[in-house]
């Protein structure tokens, strides 16, 4: 791999990996969830220093080149993090669904509320003008 290349993804695992950290202590995400990015950048780090690591690991598995696992690797990951954000904005969408009910039901309960006050209202000032 050229220097310049080398040097543009070392800068982007540094930046990727300081992100994860910084999102830690920001409590967005948990201890075990920086700890997985964490590894996954350092696992980008060593592949990028002994790229000739990635040959032993496809021969390990049956695949003839080392870019060949990268690309596989690369395309499971991608469909592990579609499926999270699929479980995330799943829920989200629940959740928006239950707020709307209760803010729905909140606003129906108020003017009930506030039409039962007029009525009362209404009432009292008939009764004080019938005295």
């Amino acid at each position: 791999m050229g220097v310049l290349l080398t040097t543009i993804v070392l800068v982007f695992v540094l930046f990727a990996a300081s992100r994860a950290i910084l999102r830690y202590f920001d409590k967005q995400i948990s201890i075990l969830e920086m700890l997985l990015w964490l590894i996954m950048w350092s696992i980008v780090l060593i592949i990028l220093i002994f790229p000739e690591l990635t040959n032993f690991g496809a021969k390990l598995l049956g695949i003839d080149r080392g870019i060949d696992i990268m690309v596989y690797s690369g395309i499971l990951l991608l469909f592990y993090l579609i499926f999270r954000l699929y479980v995330k904005i799943d829920n989200q969408e629940q959740e928006i669904t239950l707020l709307t009910r209760e803010l729905a039901l909140r606003d129906k309960k108020d003017k009930l509320l506030e039409h039962k006050t007029k009525e009362c209202k209404n009432k009292d000032k008939e009764i004080r003008q019938g005295r």
